[in-house]
């Protein structure tokens, strides 16, 4: 840029800058777009309408809402798809950011929805189709059995899980959170068979209304959202056959794209971790199934280098706004 430049660009770079909300005006220096552009992908999974202790990790309405409007008037907020179709051209706006949610929960459609729509933002959600309508996840059947255990412990030794110490919620908390990461990586069907067991035991009802009904997917169709696939039963991919994978993969996305009437080209990988839950096999099937982009958990933001198959996704769980934000940034300084 030559001196002149300079001086005819500092004004209106100046005059741009006042009339932004601050944080904006700074994610479009970090992320100036074009060739140059970054894109910063949340991922959610429930937006729940009070605070639940075991469920820590997920904000709740009023958390989710000054969220939300940070990331409204901070970034240039895209669908997925769009926006990883723009990163890859070279067009993508500076300072642009995606909001996805994962699984399906019908709390996104009863709380979260209203919340993007009065922000005036679009959201992409990936939706695990074997539990529409019903379902529930293992994870789910393990919460809502620790949930109504009424005793100070419990010996899940028959399951290999041992025996669990739930004396006090912080015991509970801590109890849960080791059952659930030990039983991830148990194989596909025996976790399901061992969740569903567990639940079973300490009464927890087959069905459940956790998770959106087939008419609510299509609900958040209508409301402008997009709709990405998550797989049928949320598998990890890396730990099925070539045709399991693909059965999973390819299924999800004719699941949706019969309740939607409309073809479905984004994807999130269940679990999503690069180096434990998928391998270069999975992005593979995700390209041969017809998607033209898949969202990883893998912490970070995404260039126009990135593979269109392997966009990372984060979310700062800090529960203040200008740490939040402040996190946000630090994220888009890597």
């Amino acid at each position: 840029m030559s001196a002149t430049q300079t001086k005819i660009d500092m004004p209106v770079i100046a005059r741009n800058a006042a009339k932004m909300m601050p944080w904006k005006f700074l994610m479009q220096c970090l992320s100036p777009g074009r060739g140059r552009g970054k894109l910063l992908v949340f991922i959610f999974h429930r937006v729940l309408a009070r605070p639940d202790p075991l469920l820590a990790g997920e904000p709740d309405a009023i958390t989710f809402d000054w969220m939300v409007r940070f990331i409204s008037q901070s970034f240039n907020v895209l669908p997925f798809g769009t926006a990883v179709e723009q990163l890859k051209s070279g067009d993508l706006p500076a300072g642009s950011a995606c909001i996805t949610f994962d699984d399906g929960y019908r709390d996104n459609f009863d709380i979260a929805l209203p919340i993007l729509q009065r922000h005036g933002v679009q959201a992409t959600f990936f939706i695990a189709t074997d539990f529409l309508d019903g379902g529930r996840m293992w994870n789910d059947d393990v919460i809502e059995a620790v949930r109504n255990i009424n005793e100070s412990s419990v010996d899940w030794a028959d399951y290999r899980l041992g025996s669990q110490d739930l004396s006090t919620q912080t015991m509970r908390c801590q109890s849960l959170g080791a059952v659930l990461g030990k039983l991830k990586y148990f194989p596909h069907e025996e976790r399901a068979i061992f969740a569903r067991q567990i639940a079973r035991r300490a009464g927890v009802s087959e069905r459940s209304d956790l998770m959106m009904s087939c008419e609510e997917v299509r609900g958040l169709r209508t409301a402008g959202m997009e709709v990405g696939a998550h797989t049928r039963s949320h598998p990890i991919l890396s730990g099925l056959t070539n045709d399991q994978a693909m059965s999973e993969i390819s299924g999800g996305k004719t699941d949706l794209e019969v309740i939607l009437d409309e073809s479905v080209n984004v994807f999130a990988y269940p679990n999503g971790n690069p180096e434990r839950d998928l391998s270069s096999r999975d992005v593979e099937l995700i390209a041969a199934a017809g998607f033209s982009a898949a969202a990883t958990t893998a912490w970070g933001v995404a260039t126009r280098k990135t593979d269109a198959f392997l966009i990372p996704r984060f979310t700062p769980w800090d529960r203040t706004y200008h740490r939040f934000a402040a996190r946000t940034v630090l994220a888009l300084t890597k």
